[in-house]
């Protein structure tokens, strides 16, 4: 299988990158007429060069110019390896050192070392630059191959370097196919016939002729319309590569440098992140609310530092949050260039621990253990910090910094992450939360005896938690400690029962009511009869129980002696085929006051149909008028 690379240059100006570029490719990279004019690289140029068989590189040509290092970081972000590239006739330059520690802050792994125009010095002279390049390149992070001596006037050093540069190739970061699909935007144009084109380099996954993509920051919508990688159509836009993607369904003006291009609706735009920062040698430190200008991808923004402790001194890495003035497109483990708001140096570099985090607290907090290579760590920082609203499964590939493979097996492994309500929720979250139910049950047991158990919106609304909540209760559940029933939870030991004093109040009530036989009682006839309060959760109590029944909001009836007067009413309808009420009143002997309740419900309950003043018998009739048969 064919692997792309990228490459980019990085060096002081008039150091001769461009033209390197084209005596290793045939390529002139500088397409703009000031360029040409002024012999000088402004903005990026784009090149391909093939290494090997099974191996081709895409190269982005960056300005050396101190007026363009914003461009230059554009294209340094996303590339595998570095060019370094350093004139014979002038060695190491503020812009070669500014460009260098550039790429060790986007943490590039691998470079090759050229030093151009060598066909210009002595050799003594240019061993000298050679020892000076080589001390400086030892304390570098970026693992570089020997330098290599060049001269595009006469192409000395032309399949050395090129042996080298594959050689870098090759202990580069390998971009996974099967990873979310991003691509940051760096150039917008018009094509007739092609409509929108924007160019960039693919960073992860891939997308494919006819899919919709989103473009963030910002809620545009497109379809690609077609794919070109160094001018030659493709099917899909692979990692590693320099992409052209014309769009469907965008203007060029909705366009520009600094937007990415997504399909996986998992990414998000970040107004703020959490990170690691580092300053170079030299710089002021940063306080609370220093402004910076921060450069991820090809975008850059202005943000406000808010240290996690203290101030942030060069040298140490430290914790931040950066509060982002435009939205951008980050995700776990991006690398960010950091300059100063003026005059524009760059001071230092960031890597992006939380892409999202909480607004609350406003400092970041457990950024080393968001921090933690080992991914299972990372996962669990996460969802510890998330408490009872988890972690959506959804956002872990970005959150994280995984592919949806290896999220997958993350969370397999995750031994304090569980899966609930469809989110990832600590298992030390879910324990207090179990923990605090319980308690919850145990007090309004305590509260009310006689309820058979605590209603579960109540608990939904404690925990501030449907889902974790009825999550919660199964739990409970199914582990023997409480009862779920209907719409209620209690504690398994739990048994509604009244006390001493409200079973004595108890028998009078259902001495009122058996005494009361048709008519019923209501709560205030109850208190008249016994000549004090009557609590309504004591007589639901009784209820529930079966020895009354209520009829109507708050009626109340002697199980017996309802079930004979519905028994008669039932009889008087059964005979007649259809009865008024003015006719069941003269059989019952009841007032309209009493009847009319209970033939209401008596309709609620299917035992009769009401048909304009009259009433016949309804379906359930049958189980009152012949128990056994219907038994």
């Amino acid at each position: 299988m064919e692997r792309h690379v990228v490459i980019g240059t990085a060096g002081h100006i008039d150091h001769g990158k461009t033209a390197l570029v084209k005596s290793l490719t045939g390529t002139d990279t500088d397409r703009w007429e000031e360029e040409k004019r002024r012999g000088i690289t402004i903005d990026l140029g784009f090149a391909v060069l093939p290494l090997a068989s099974d191996l081709t590189a895409s190269i982005v040509d960056v300005p050396g110019h101190e007026d363009f290092v914003r461009n230059m970081v554009a294209g340094a972000t996303g590339i595998d390896v570095a060019l370094l590239v350093v004139a014979a006739d002038e060695g190491m330059m503020p812009q070669t050192n500014e460009h260098l520690a550039i790429l060790e802050l986007l943490g590039v792994r691998a470079g090759v070392a050229a030093i151009t125009k060598c066909d210009l010095v002595e050799d003594e002279w240019l061993e000298l630059v050679e020892a000076d390049i080589a001390e400086r390149l030892e304390a570098s992070s970026v693992q570089w191959k020997a330098t290599v001596r060049t001269s595009a006037v006469t192409d000395l050093g032309g399949d050395e370097l090129r042996a080298a540069l594959a050689s870098a190739a090759t202990e580069s970061a390998v971009r996974s196919q099967q990873d979310l699909f991003r691509m940051p935007v760096d150039r917008v144009f018009s094509v007739s016939g092609a409509g929108t084109v924007i160019t960039g380099t693919t960073w992860s996954g891939s997308v494919t002729v006819g899919e919709d993509v989103r473009v963030l920051p910002g809620k545009q919508k497109a379809r690609v319309r077609a794919v070109e990688v160094h001018g030659v159509s493709h099917e899909a836009a692979l990692p590693g590569r320099r992409t052209a993607l014309a769009l469907v369904g965008l203007g060029r003006g909705e366009l520009a440098r600094g937007h990415v291009v997504v399909s996986d609706s998992s990414w998000r735009e970040s107004t703020a992140v959490d990170a690691v920062v580092t300053l170079l040698p030299g710089a002021k430190p940063l306080t609370q609310r220093s402004r910076v200008r921060l450069h991820l991808g090809t975008a850059e923004v202005m943000a406000r530092v808010t240290p996690a402790t203290g101030e942030i001194v060069p040298g140490v890495p430290a914790g931040a949050r950066l509060r982002l003035e435009v939205p951008l497109v980050c995700r776990w483990g991006d690398r960010a260039v950091i300059r100063s708001y003026s005059p524009m140096t760059t001071i230092g570099g960031c890597v992006v621990v939380d892409p999202w985090p909480p607004s609350r607290p406003r400092r970041p907090v457990d950024l080393p253990a968001k921090a933690a290579a080992e991914a299972t760590k990372r996962l669990e920082a996460f969802v510890l910090g998330a408490g009872l609203r988890g972690l959506d499964v959804s956002e872990l590939s970005v959150r994280v910094g995984l592919t949806p493979g290896e999220a997958g097996a993350v969370v397999e492994s995750a031994r304090e992450a569980v899966r609930a309500a469809g989110r990832l929720v600590s298992r030390a979250v879910l324990t207090d939360s179990e923990a605090a139910t319980l308690r919850l049950l145990t007090e309004y047991h305590i509260k009310r005896p006689l309820d058979p158990g605590m209603p579960r919106g109540l608990i939904r609304q404690a925990l501030r938690d449907e889902g974790i909540a009825d999550h919660v209760l199964q739990a409970l559940s199914d582990c023997g400690q409480i009862a779920i029933e209907g719409k209620t939870a209690r504690l398994v030991e739990h048994v509604p029962r009244p006390s001493y004093e409200q079973a004595g109040l108890g028998s009078k009530i259902l001495a009122q009511l058996d005494g009361a036989g048709p008519k019923g009682r209501s709560l205030s006839e109850l208190e008249a009869g016994i000549g004090g309060t009557v609590s309504r959760d004591l007589v639901e109590f009784y209820v529930r129980s079966g020895e009354v029944v209520r009829v109507a909001k708050e009626r109340y009836y002697n199980r017996g002696a309802l079930d004979r007067l519905l028994l008669q009413i039932l009889r008087v309808v059964d005979q007649a085929g259809r009865a008024s009420p003015a006719q069941l009143r003269e059989e019952t002997g009841l007032t309209r006051k009493h009847l009319i309740p209970v033939l209401e419900w008596m309709d609620g309950m299917s035992l009769t149909r009401r048909d304009g003043d009259t009433r016949g018998l309804g379906p359930a009739a049958d189980k009152v008028l012949n128990p056994v048969d219907s038994g």
